[in-house]
């Protein structure tokens, strides 16, 4: 059975590692070796460096900007934190807390698309959806948990009075908010160029567009090189010497725009020509293998510094140097899929896992919380023993459907990629969970400080990320799901971005200054409110209309192409028991009448004595997959109700939320003057 069959050691989780996740590590590795860690690095402390705890606050970027290549954790730490956690002890951070922020942000570099680590790749295989989905479903979150992870490192900064590293030449304010706009502009105005531009040609010269965009792509190469090779002594940072002021922003991130080319080219296949992601990976890592053995020899003719043969042979030994951490790197990981594959082997074998889900069931009374807290346990509990990748395949296995039909039970419908995501996250905070946390074990050795508590501390910061999987299982709009409008996109990104920063002064216990007890528990309520305004406003208007299953045929022929219908269906499983569900059905987009949309579904319908029941249930039809039986009866068809936008809850509270601000700033003020 762990041998022969798909369902042990060859099996999804080892499949998935060796097909495209290897790409990806090797990629990764080769990004690394041509310097785009360092640069990354050295970027954010050009940008972050001045401000209170700039180092802490830089650390947490360029563990994001690493984790975008590297997809592990530790990793993220031992390369990052050997820089950025002696820079944060310098400026007044405690070993504990450095090793924590940096523990934090590289956990939080795995849930950076576009590279979010192996099991990533697994969900495309188990939920059945495309990578794209899954970059689209995780950016949101990941965004806002580190723009909240900077917040909370600059109310340390702020608790304990710190400054961030002197500048050579300090800007004017124009000159700042310039510099700031020209990067972001101009960033914007590349994306536009590449997406449209590119597109543009295709419709135009069609075959021949690939060779004139690869064409285009290395004169950009080139060109940026040409750029590098200018600014490459002006930015450059020793990672092993000691940073005693902030570098020049400009020259700095002018010398190693090139390393940028790659991760576009990975993104454009990934999401414009719709690749697969090992073949996206595949295309990515050709470049950067150019990249390797091209950018020395270059950097050298263009800046007539050092042998050209030299730096050949340079580029030559990078490549290999490249090819070897790869396999290096791959090897934990496929001996982690392999492994977690006996787990799932030994799962299927022994209906353990049907037990084991039974039980949680059963302790949670059908709860759709306490359902949840247990999976997040179970989840803490089992990395603490295993890889991100392996927990995640095997919570992902045994919890995942259940929670789905517990959802479905309680009248919730649940995204089966919400619920992956869930576990996903959970996975990912078990490395710096104590008593076991790898990753706080290799920051507290940078660090020279407590392990268990680095991780407690840790754990502390993480606590951010740890409400996100809860509160995008009720709110999926924060998983750019059920957006109709740009608009909507807006107030759903600042409405959360705004809940998260309230989040992270309620748990620090300091906003403007230290809070009390009462402020701390308005901020929490205040973080609900902005995360899920739904639960307010369905106690005022209700969020759904039950209209009597005997409407299907009505209902059905109204709604739009596209859109699914919402039926609660009841009736007895195979065991016996009777069980009552909020299903969704698609039906065809050809379908026009009543009849066919229903037919469409799967579905033979009777109407006897005023009840709706399933006479048939076609095999392999949404219905089927929805877990609806024959004999049913659908008791109701759910419609939206029609209401004002839940939205208006924000309104009173950031009037709640000025007000408590305006309250800490003159009790701030007060107490500066006191002092």
């Amino acid at each position: 059975h762990l041998w022969l069959t798909t369902e042990g050691v060859f099996g999804v989780a080892l499949g998935v590692s060796t097909s495209f996740v290897f790409l990806f590590v090797l990629f990764g590795a080769m990004l690394e070796r041509a310097g785009a860690g360092a640069y990354f690095i050295k970027v954010a402390f050009s940008l972050l460096g001045h401000m209170k705890g700039g180092p802490a606050k830089a650390a947490v970027v360029a563990s994001g900007l690493s984790g975008l290549v590297s997809g592990s954790s530790i990793a993220n730490v031992v390369t990052t934190g050997t820089f950025t956690i002696p820079l944060m002890k310098r400026v007044g951070f405690p070993g504990t807390k450095a090793g924590a922020v940096e523990v934090a942000a590289s956990t939080n570099g795995q849930l950076t698309p576009p590279i979010m680590g192996a099991a990533a790749f697994l969900m495309v295989e188990y939920v059945g959806i495309s990578y794209v989905e899954v970059i689209k479903a995780a950016i949101l979150p990941a965004l806002i948990s580190y723009i909240a992870l900077i917040y909370i490192v600059h109310l340390e900064a702020c608790k304990a009075g710190m400054t961030g590293l002197p500048r050579r030449r300090v800007p004017t304010v124009v000159q700042s908010l310039l510099s700031f706009t020209g990067t972001i502009l101009g960033l914007c105005v590349i994306s536009a160029v590449v997406y449209y531009g590119v597109g543009w040609t295709k419709d135009v010269f069609g075959d021949a567009a690939t060779p004139i965009v690869t064409v285009a792509l290395l004169l950009a190469y080139v060109g940026l090189v040409n750029i590098s090779a200018r600014y490459a002594k002006e930015g450059a940072i020793e990672i092993d010497a000691e940073l005693t002021e902030v570098p020049e922003p400009g020259p700095t991130i002018k010398s190693g725009l090139h390393y940028l080319l790659p991760i576009v080219v990975l993104v454009w296949c990934l999401t414009v020509e719709r690749f697969s992601p090992g073949l996206s990976a595949f295309w990515a890592t050709v470049f950067m293998i150019f990249i390797l053995i091209t950018q020395r020899p270059l950097i050298a003719v263009m800046s007539k510094q050092g042998s050209i043969a030299e730096q050949t042979k340079q580029g030559f030994i990078d490549l290999l140097e490249s090819l070897v951490t790869g396999a290096r790197n791959m090897i934990g990981i496929g001996v982690a899929t392999a492994a977690a594959g006996t787990v799932v082997g030994v799962v299927t074998l022994t209906g353990i896992g049907l037990v084991m889900t039974d039980f949680v069931e059963f302790i949670s009374g059908g709860n759709i919380i306490l359902m949840l807290l247990f999976t997040a346990v179970i989840s803490l509990i089992l990395g603490m023993g295993l890889p991100t990748t392996a927990n995640y395949i095997v919570v992902s296995t045994l919890m995942a459907p259940v929670i789905v039909t517990l959802g479905a039970q309680s009248g919730l419908i649940i995204p089966l990629i919400a619920v992956h995501l869930f576990v996903f996250y959970f996975g990912i905070l078990a490395d710096d969970t104590p008593p076991v946390g790898l990753a706080a074990f290799a920051a507290a050795a940078i660090a020279k400080s407590d392990p268990i508590r680095t991780g407690i501390q840790g754990f502390t910061y993480d606590i951010r990320t740890a409400i996100l999987p809860f509160m995008f299982i009720f709110n999926t709009q924060l998983l750019l799901m059920g957006i109709d409008s740009w608009w909507h996109l807006m107030l759903t990104i600042i409405s959360s971005v705004i809940a998260m920063l309230i989040f992270s002064a309620a748990t620090q216990g300091w906003w403007f200054t230290k809070n009390k007890w009462w402020e701390t528990v308005a901020l929490l309520v205040l973080t609900f409110t902005f995360f899920r305004p739904g639960f307010w406003w369905d106690q005022i208007y209700p969020a759904k209309v039950l209209h009597p299953g005997t409407e299907i045929a009505a209902i059905a022929e109204t709604l739009p192409v596209g859109q699914e219908i919402e039926l609660l269906v009841a009736g007895e499983n195979l065991e016996g028991d009777y069980i009552s569900k909020t299903v969704r059905l698609p039906f065809d987009d050809n379908a026009t009448t009543a009849d066919e949309r229903i037919s469409s579904m799967g579905l033979m319908l009777n109407d006897t004595n005023g009840r709706m029941i399933v006479d048939m249930v076609e095999f392999g039809s949404p219905a089927e997959s929805a877990g609806v039986d024959f004999d049913w009866e659908i008791r109701s068809v759910v419609v939206d109700a029609d209401r004002p936008m839940k939205e208006w809850v924000f309104v009173p509270a950031l009037l709640i939320l000025i007000g408590l601000a305006m309250n800490q700033r003159r009790r701030a003020r007060r107490d500066e003057l006191s002092a």
